[in-house]
């Protein structure tokens, strides 16, 4: 078998990758809906792919691994891994878990990081009404993710929240970074107080909280925080389009508190956890694998990390309804230091009309996900039902 084509479609806001074979079979892969631009930077690796076997997976990556980067240029390598698994699945007719190892669950844990509404305001009992109700969702989520401080809108609405630089709210990926004034250190700590109080300790709360804090206060608000017992605290030092890991004041933050401490959704490669992982820098890791250089990249770095004792819990908020099984079938294959995944929904809502493949009830039930019994990834497009969402420039995508 071999590649005869790359492809990539903005359809509504994602980059969707489709790579053709001489056989007829194809792949899909997905780009998360925040990076619309990187079309041309998926299709600039089109030489490298044709005539290439593409279920010799590793091989054809090792002709484009090291052209990615941190987020979110690792994007376009990783979603083009998704949609060379997805052909190898298809080839030997099995789901893509069973090529990564088998599965070890039958069922995947999600937790809530998009199911989401607008929040009334910043105070602590808007905070409080907004877990509440992500809680009472019918998914069942057993765990709650908000955005607090440099990774919410407290950063703007509260008056003097830091004494640093303010960048303009414009551009996705600007960090905000300072001091945090003492007034909205004791503001969050109430917002997490009423947060708490709401969920008690059936749910369980996790916080998004940048980045952009420097060590001294990140370390003070870790201990302040710890009788609540947060599942972690996320992307406080580096994280978000950061393109460094900064392992030594991670490591320093971590050794401080017994509040967990978690990053990794923007870090390219294995390479780029091994002084994370191997100084037990963090104790929860949260790798995208549309962003770390794939499915396989997270495996490694999962099992790596479960040998140092440490937690992954991989991000996925954006990737959308294909990027799902790419979450899925990955995340039935780790080890017992899994947690659960971010559960990514649908940027528009029509997204559920032409994937092909999800269950016919709800996707997710009591904070859990079925596998995908279709080979590959397990998930389509409807090509007939997607043309309306194509551009003009992308009529053939879906030609053979």
């Amino acid at each position: 078998m071999k590649i005869t084509d790359l492809r990539c479609a903005v359809i509504g806001k994602h980059p969707i990758v489709r790579i053709v074979t001489d056989e007829g079979l194809y792949g899909l892969g997905e780009v998360e809906y925040t990076k619309p631009y990187l079309k041309p930077w998926v299709l600039h690796f089109r030489d490298a792919l044709i005539g290439e076997d593409p279920t010799d997976v590793e091989r054809v990556m090792l002709k484009i691994r090291q052209r990615g980067s941190f987020k979110p240029y690792g994007a376009a390598v990783s979603a083009i891994e998704h949609a060379l698994w997805d052909i190898a699945g298809k080839a030997a007719n099995v789901p893509v878990y069973k090529l990564l190892g088998g599965k070890v669950r039958d069922k995947v844990r999600v937790y809530n990081g998009s199911v989401r509404k607008a929040r009334a305001g910043d105070r602590p009992e808007d905070f409080a009404a907004d877990v509440k109700w992500m809680a009472e969702q019918p998914q069942g989520f057993f765990m709650v993710k908000q955005g607090i401080s440099f990774h919410s809108s407290m950063k703007t609405t509260q008056e003097d929240f830091h004494y640093g630089v303010r960048q303009p709210p414009t551009y996705h990926g600007a960090m905000d970074q300072g001091q945090i004034s003492e007034h909205s250190f004791n503001y969050m700590l109430d917002c997490v107080i009423a947060m708490k109080e709401a969920l008690g300790d059936k749910v369980s709360l996790a916080l998004d909280c940048g980045p952009g804090w420097f060590l001294n206060d990140a370390i003070r608000f870790a201990r302040a925080v710890e009788k609540y017992n947060l599942m972690w605290l996320e992307d406080m030092l580096t994280g978000d389009y950061v393109p460094w890991v900064n392992p030594q004041a991670y490591r320093e933050l971590t050794t401080s508190t017994t509040t967990p401490i978690h990053t990794g959704e923007q870090i390219y490669l294995r390479h780029n956890f091994k002084e994370l992982i191997e100084t037990q820098a963090v104790r929860v890791i949260g790798p995208d694998p549309a962003d770390i250089g794939g499915i396989a990249e997270l495996k490694w770095v999962t099992e790596h990390a479960y040998m140092h004792s440490i937690m992954m819990a991989p991000h996925g908020t954006a990737n959308g309804l294909l990027g799902l099984g790419a979450l899925i079938n990955v995340c039935a294959t780790l080890p017992a230091n899994y947690i659960a995944f971010e559960y990514p929904s649908a940027s528009d809502p029509w997204w559920n009309d032409i994937v092909i493949g999800l269950p016919d009830g709800p996707i997710v039930k009591n904070s859990h996900v079925d596998l995908l019994p279709a080979p590959g990834l397990g998930l389509d497009i409807d090509a007939v039902g997607a043309k309306k969402y194509l551009k003009e420039e992308d009529a053939g995508f879906f030609d053979a």
